[in-house]
């Protein structure tokens, strides 16, 4: 049987160490503050920003709501975050993605301040990690790595594939792993062979937006397997990119969907905002 990464207890370790350091920094002075924008109501996107607003009231920091109509103008959205910018007792700045299809996304993402940029999707934080400079990580990239050195999996000198190519996900991924010293791989939908490719894999990170895609045949014996993907089969029930139960028996370990990755991107993001405080004071 493959070791199961556990997201939810390793997510849960990484909340408690958030607690206490946010309790130490509150006897300093020291308060922490989250904004958290939602346009619309998008009944996923509502899910997401109530699971944030959990974690920020477990954690001890303040959560600032903004809970927008779907016809606010891209103009109002953007007058928002430039306020946000300016107010000092706000450390971190989320706009729930996606916004209705009348606002610019990347617009509404390059508005908010870097040192704001908790989600870490600014050109700023994207340009930083690339050439190894501080700056926010994306949430679930980060989640991911957290989850590898928590299971006790070494990174280093690992040949690593990941299979996708976004900005918020596969990008930062890849160099994340380089930055551990991986030997890396990007493999994406243009990909020839592409089985080929993740049989090399050590370690493999799926992020391919398709359900159940990775079989046993993408698999090298052994290989520790990620699934950044969550789907609803044809039975409404949860399931990833990877097809689990053929996968599980040929790995050394796997992280399941639910549990795994997704614990993971809101205590990174958590994380990114306490930092964000104690780099500003």
């Amino acid at each position: 049987m493959p070791q199961i990464i556990n997201g939810k207890e390793i997510s849960a370790q990484i909340k408690e160490e958030l607690k206490e350091k946010v309790a130490a920094m509150k006897k300093e002075g020291i308060s922490v503050c989250l904004a958290v924008i939602q346009v619309g109501d998008d009944p996923a996107s509502s899910v997401y920003v109530g699971n944030k607003k959990k974690a920020c009231a477990y954690i001890g920091i303040a959560s600032l709501s903004y809970e927008l109509p779907e016809e606010t103008t891209q103009e109002e959205l953007l007058a928002l975050i430039d306020k946000l910018n300016k107010q000092e007792d706000v450390d971190g700045i989320l706009v729930q993605l996606p916004v209705p299809e009348h606002i610019d996304e990347d617009a509404v993402i390059r508005a908010i301040a870097p040192e704001k940029d908790v989600d870490g999707f600014h050109p700023q934080s994207m340009g930083a990690l690339c050439i190894g400079q501080r700056g926010f990580v994306s949430c679930t990239p980060a989640g991911i790595i957290q989850l590898l050195k928590r299971s006790g999996i070494e990174i280093a000198g690992k040949e690593c594939v990941v299979i996708g190519r976004s900005n918020i996900v596969g990008k930062p991924m890849a160099l994340l792993l380089l930055r551990e010293n991986g030997t890396v791989t990007v493999a994406h939908s243009r990909t020839k062979d592409l089985k080929e490719v993740t049989k090399r894999a050590d370690i493999l990170v799926a992020a391919v937006g398709k359900p159940r895609m990775i079989t046993r045949e993408y698999i090298k014996e052994g290989a520790v397997v990620i699934d950044v993907g969550i789907h609803r089969n044809e039975n409404n029930k949860l399931c990833g990119d990877v097809d689990y139960d053929d996968v599980a028996p040929v790995c050394s370990a796997i992280t399941p969907v639910p549990g795994g990755v997704g614990p993971m991107t809101i205590a990174m993001l958590m994380n990114n905002c306490v930092e964000s405080a104690a780099l500003k004071r």
